[in-house]
């Protein structure tokens, strides 16, 4: 059924822009840049995909096909979780390469380093709760929705780019080996933090798609 979903949703009803935003692993090779970046561009593809989608009718269509409330909505969870942990995946031979190819350390801010895959995650755990929850209140608004998710997220990713710059959290910004070993908690955290919050945002999305009159 899962495999089924996902290849339904990629198939029919993802947008191009998704898959675009979902490679931006590339730009930690970028001198200078704020590598929080990589995943909110990760938030503006799934964004548009779900503009695709209203536009399209795709969640009426669903509806029409022989599956439940519960799946439709997982459906599009699937296609959120996927891409953002392709986003991460896809990225990771690039922080290595960087490693090997620019020996100046960021002076915007984090380094793509085992705590910057542990805020992301957090980033990512933000917004997919507020986005997609509200979303399915009506299957619709999907601009405000957005909005009322990309905005936590965002002010999370400053903050993440401005702790490392205070003396006492430099250890956040350390890419040898020592260092990233004292950044694996926070590492952990993101993954508790991102599994806990995509199995409130999947539950709390089918409550709310189950009310929706469509």
């Amino acid at each position: 059924m899962i495999s089924n979903l996902l290849y339904k949703e990629i198939r029919l009803a993802a947008h191009p822009n998704l898959f675009i935003f979902t490679l931006m692993g590339p730009l930690i090779l970028i001198p200078g840049y704020p590598y929080t970046m990589i995943f909110l561009f990760s938030l503006i593809g799934n964004f548009v995909n779900l503009m695709y989608t209203r536009e399209n009718n795709d969640i009426y269509y669903s509806t029409l096909l022989p599956l439940k409330r519960a799946e439709v909505v997982l459906g599009k969870w699937l296609v959120l979780l996927v891409s953002q942990l392709l986003t991460i995946v896809i990225s990771l031979p690039f922080a290595f390469l960087r490693l090997q190819l620019l020996s100046q350390p960021n002076p915007v801010g984090l380094e793509a380093n085992t705590a910057f895959y542990g805020f992301g995650l957090m980033i990512f755990a933000c917004f997919n709760f507020i986005f997609l929850t509200s979303y399915f209140q009506t299957v619709y608004k999907v601009g405000a929705s957005f909005l009322k998710g990309l905005v936590p997220a965002t002010l999370v990713a400053i903050i993440v780019e401005v702790l490392v710059h205070f003396p006492r959290l430099a250890w956040l910004d350390a890419v040898t080996f020592d260092g990233q070993i004292k950044q694996l908690p926070i590492l952990a955290a993101g993954i508790l933090i991102y599994s806990v919050a995509m199995w409130a945002t999947y539950k709390l999305s089918v409550r709310r798609f189950s009310q929706v009159n469509l």
